[in-house]
């Protein structure tokens, strides 16, 4: 009898336990077919942007010529498109890698619900992470709400080597027209001038080893430098699971480089269990005092937002930050802080309005990772030392661009300014007579952002 096993945020075939789960099930009813899945579910896929849309598409293409062609693709609710395909498959199981954001959660349980009714199982094998949520836990039995302690124990928890490719692989069940016939993988939509890197997991693979032999020993001193290439590249990778974590930190050695790239993949992890630990901090404050800041809104402030979204606020390194985001739907992870502080604390636009722009935008958009990064530096998340850190967008350039390379390649009006000065146009207007003056003074916004904190604390 085959199995089913339904494609998520796993787009690849090795280090895959969920495969192996679906072919060992098969093998013991007597059968190596496994048909392999994958709902276009339109509550994921209708608020998407262009961006990570075409990043779907090329993955399943990817994906799909992984599998012979052998690719299932049906549209629709997943509760009711599961339970059908396994019904004309003849399954008994439906496997998965199991899903920890909140509306996985919620899709998962009426998708085993229905199958249930149908006297077939759900069975979850595996997670997008090296270290499933819930798992990293103090002695009293609750949540980590701080980093740090999270990594030690995170570190002490450990976690599995990579699942070995199974010594066959699975006679993929699909048919041209029938029961088992697909959808079609969507068209991929018009990205104007967005440049995107290559999908898949082939794609993954090599970046991942091009990484380790040119990047990973220098990354510690080299990944804040938004002027350089100093960072993997590997997180749009990680996001569709072209390439599991675990497959990385298999690699990872004890240098110093080597320590902060897996205190990196940490961050990922601590950011789902956060999630999962407080669903609804995906929408709302963690710390529910910041409900309570004053934040601006009305004409004024929806200019300046857009400003802030087309790269105009006449801060070099808040533009070029911006203008990269639109150019290749991804921003330098030390430019993302920077970009969003500016905005929060020097715009007073509440967070959640710059993260629904970043998921709308990003290649690499994670719903944990983006929203608590988000909130840290709105000061209502995670962060030890929350509100009172006001990134600097001038000096923050001059540290982390320090020759003004990164601003020139995004904002052209600025070629014409050698070396650092183009983080400061306004010293030489005459040189930049296309860019646009600034739109706050920062000076200003950060004492009036630190007023605004005060106020609420002593609420």
């Amino acid at each position: 009898m085959p199995s089913v096993l339904w494609f998520r945020r796993d787009l690849r075939r090795h280090d895959n336990p969920a495969l192996r789960a679906a072919l060992d099930a098969a093998d013991a009813d007597g059968d190596d077919d496994v048909v392999a899945l994958f709902v276009l579910d339109r509550a994921l896929w209708d608020p998407a942007g262009a961006v990570r849309r075409a990043c779907l598409v090329r993955s399943l293409r990817a994906l799909d010529a992984s599998l012979d062609g052998k690719l299932v693709v049906r549209h629709g609710d997943p509760a009711l498109v599961v339970p059908e395909v396994a019904a004309a498959a003849g399954a008994r199981t439906v496997h998965v890698a199991a899903d920890f954001a909140p509306y996985g959660v919620s899709r998962d349980a009426a998708v085993a619900a229905a199958l249930a009714d149908a006297r077939r199982e759900h069975g979850a094998t595996g997670s997008p992470y090296a270290v499933a949520p819930g798992r990293v836990r103090k002695g009293d039995g609750t949540p980590y709400r701080v980093y740090t302690p999270f990594f030690r124990a995170w570190l002490a928890h450990g976690w599995r080597a990579p699942a070995p490719d199974p010594e066959r692989w699975p006679a993929w069940r699909s048919d041209a027209a029938g029961p088992l016939a697909t959808d079609g993988i969507p068209d991929e939509p018009d990205l104007g001038a967005t440049v995107l890197p290559p999908s898949g997991e082939e794609a993954a693979l090599e970046r991942w080893e091009a990484f380790r032999a040119d990047g990973l020993a220098s990354y510690a001193d080299l990944r804040d430098r938004s002027d350089l290439a100093g960072t993997s590249g590997l997180s749009t990778h990680l996001k569709w699971g072209e390439i599991h974590p675990r497959t990385l930190l298999a690699d990872l050695e004890d240098s110093r480089g080597h320590e902060v790239f897996r205190k990196e993949i940490a961050w990922r992890e601590f950011y789902v269990d956060v999630l999962c630990t407080a669903p609804e901090s995906a929408r709302t404050w963690l710390d529910p005092r910041f409900a309570r800041m004053q934040h601006d809104s009305g004409p004024l402030a929806d200019e300046r937002f857009l400003a802030w979204t087309e790269g105009r606020t006449g801060y070099p390194f808040v533009d070029a930050g911006m203008r990269q985001l639109l150019a290749e739907g991804w921003v330098h992870n030390r430019v993302r802080m920077v970009v969003a502080s500016f905005l929060v604390k020097d715009l007073h636009v509440p967070w959640q309005r710059g993260a629904r722009w970043f998921m709308q935008h990003l290649r690499d958009g994670d719903l944990a990772s983006n929203q608590h990064g988000w909130q840290w530096v709105a000061g209502s998340g995670t962060d030890a030392s929350p509100y009172f850190r006001i990134f600097n967008p001038v000096t923050q350039g001059l540290r982390f661009d320090p020759e003004g390379d990164y601003v020139r390649r995004y904002v052209p009006e600025l070629r014409g300014l050698a070396g650092k000065d183009a983080h400061e146009p306004w010293d030489a207007p005459l040189l930049a007579p296309d860019y646009p003056a600034r739109i706050v003074e920062h000076a200003e916004e950060r004492d009036e952002s630190l007023r605004r904190y005060a106020a609420l604390k002593e609420e």
